[in-house]
Parts: structure tokens; sequence; C-alpha cells
């Protein structure tokens, strides 16, 4: 079957790679979309293995929709009843881009109709019950072609199980996990966030450093499936344990809110990594470490509003400040969304990446080689 990964714009070369390392075949990326084939294993490996992928779709088909018939008659000539069950709750969501059929409610309703009538006829019934497991439909229409999809994931895979709440505006475990990644980060150098906020960042770079797969302490909407063995999902899991390392990690988070740094201690607890991450109030203008090598990954306060952003400015060059004390082979990845923040943080990033934090545009700037 064909696998459909969708990611924030920006992470497709690292889905791409974290899926070839999971020895999937054909894995093809796009603009936010990561191809492969697979098989129903494959589902549970990449459900529970992905770091900085959105969910998992299985694709069921892909047509020319220029009008509302075409669409009609593309989804209703689908294999919906070899997935969905009699009782199965079937909702649709998707999206539109540059394409004729541009009303995402009248395309749910066309989607849902033909879905139902397809269901109804071969399980004999006019109205569907709808009461058992959900199926979510996922249509996706791009050029005037519909792609449909079962999304396996259910809730997001940022979704770890760990955080329950945020300080502030949250990051995003999956763009966390991407930002540990373009830091070359693999668990043996020391590793620093002085903005911790939640402990995010440091969380993921634990659950990195000990190859622990990410979505083993949650579920997925698949496991409810009728027509997926439950033992597939023991067999991916007890693979991702047998991968993991068990050593001895640096890993460090700063805040200067004591709040933030006792709900990074309960998140780091619940992610069962508090035993190599360590947290502690403290200001990032002050912050220094001797060591020779390091990653420093973190995602300081933007400031959307006037006021706030002078005040990430002066933040800036304070921390800017504290990092050039650094030794010259850390490597450092900062996120800000800030337009001035090279010139605040006082000096021009080696190197930037596009990425987006939610709705919000923002760049990565990385220093070091």
């Amino acid at each position: 079957m064909r696998l459909t990964v969708p990611c924030l714009f920006g992470l497709e070369s690292l889905v791409s790679d974290e899926m070839k390392r999971l020895h999937l075949n054909d894995v093809r990326a796009e603009n936010g979309r990561i191809h492969c084939e697979g098989n129903m294993l494959d589902i549970a490996r990449l459900n529970l293995n992905l770091r900085c992928g959105a969910r998992v779709l299985m694709e069921l088909g892909s047509f020319p929709a220029p009008d509302f018939e075409a669409l009609f008659q593309g989804v209703l000539a689908l294999p919906w009843e070899d997935y969905i069950p009699r009782d199965g709750e079937f909702p649709v969501k998707g999206y539109s881009l540059t394409s004729a059929l541009h009303s995402v409610p009248a395309c749910q309703a066309i989607v849902k109709k033909a879905a139902a009538k397809r269901l109804g006829g071969v399980y004999g019934c006019e109205t569907l019950p709808e009461t058992g497991s959900r199926y979510q439909i996922q249509f996706a229409i791009i050029k005037d072609t519909a792609s449909l999809y079962l999304d396996t994931s259910g809730e997001g895979l940022y979704k770890r199980g760990y955080r329950a709440k945020n300080m502030g505006a949250p990051l995003r475990e999956t763009l966390a996990a991407a930002l540990v990644t373009l830091s070359r980060y693999r668990g043996r150098d020391p590793f620093c966030d002085p903005f911790c906020g939640s402990g995010t960042i440091p969380i993921e770079a634990a659950l990195i450093a000990k190859n622990r797969a990410p979505g083993l302490d949650r579920s997925f909407a698949a496991q409810r499936w009728r027509n997926m063995d439950s033992g597939l999902w023991l067999e991916a899991a007890e693979e991702a344990q047998d991968r993991e390392f068990h050593g001895t990690y640096d890993i460090w988070g700063g805040d200067i809110d004591p709040a933030a740094v006792e709900l990074a201690r309960h998140n780091a607890e619940v992610a069962g990594v508090e035993d190599c991450v360590r947290f502690e109030p403290a200001d990032a203008g002050k912050f220094r470490r001797d060591s020779q090598y390091g990653q420093l990954v973190t995602n300081p306060p933007y400031g959307e509003r006037l006021l706030e952003k002078q005040e990430a400015e002066a933040l800036y060059r304070s921390f800017g400040q504290a990092h050039r004390t650094l030794p010259p082979k850390w490597r450092t990845v900062v996120l800000s969304s800030h337009t001035e923040f090279e010139r605040c943080f006082g000096r021009p990033a080696d190197k930037k990446r596009k990425l987006y934090n939610g709705m919000l545009k923002c760049d990565a700037f990385l220093y070091g080689r």
C-alpha cells in the first residue's frame, strides 16, 4: 500500500531520512508530504518511531476531480468496505489548493455522501450507525487531482503524551525534535537549552540520545481498527525497544521562571527521561559552558507585540553576549520569527532554514560547522 506522512514545511528532508532509516521502500518527498510503500506493520512502525512527521496516512486512491461529479464518482469507486466496518465512524476533513473545487465544506459533503453510498450498498442499509471505532477520512485536492486517505494516527504525532500543559506559546514536539536533529546531536556531547520553558527541546534531545521511540506511551487510531492485527503493534514496539540505548548523558535546560522549571521536571518524569535531563532556574544572559564541544538548541521568546519585541531584542543582545563566550566548536540552533534576531544577537547565522511554528513563519538560525 502507499503511505503518506505530512509534515511542517521545511522538515521534508528530515522526515524522509527518518523513513529511510526505518527501511521503508520508495521514499519520495514533495512539499509538506513524504510518500513511501509499506504494509500494515509499517503503519505501526511509522507511528511509533517518527519524531518529525505530523501523522501517518494510508492512501486509498488518487484521481482527477475537476468538478463535483468527478469527485463523487472517484470516491464512490474506492473500496471503503475493505477498511471501514458496518458500524465504523467515518468523519471527513481535508483541503483544496489551486483547484476548481475550492469550497472545502462542499467537498467534505460530497466525499461523505459518496463513501456512505458505497458502504450502505455493501452493508445493505440506508443509514449507517457510525457507533464503532473512528476511521478518519482525509482528502487533498491539489491542482484538480484528489487523493483520499485514512488517518492511522488519530491525534497528531506531536502529542507524545508527556506534556499536560505549556508555559506560554507551545513548541510542538515534532518541531523540537527537528531542531535537535538539525544540531546533529547524537547523545555524546553536552546539550543545552537556556530558554527551556516546559522542557520540550531537552526532553526530545533525551529521547534522541536514548534512541527511544517517541510514540511508545500513547495510542493510535489504527490500533482500534478491525482489519489491523494488534500483534503488529506489539511487534513494532518490541523492535523499537530493542534499539534503545542506555548511557549517561549531559542534557541541561534552564529558564528564568522557576514555575517553568518545575513543569519541565514533571514532563521529563512523565516522559521517562528524568534520569538524563537536568533542569534549573537560570538567566540565559549569564549562560556559560567550558566544554570544548556541545550543542545549544533553543526557542527564545519572539515578541509579537511592540513592547514585547523590544524586550525580546534586549534578551537577544544579552544572550548573544553570553553565547560569544562559548568555545568555537559548539553548534547552535535558535528558532525565532523576529526579523531583527541576527542584528540583536550580534552575529549573522552560518546557515538559515525557513520553518513554521504552527502558522508562524520562523527561521532556524544555525551557528557552527
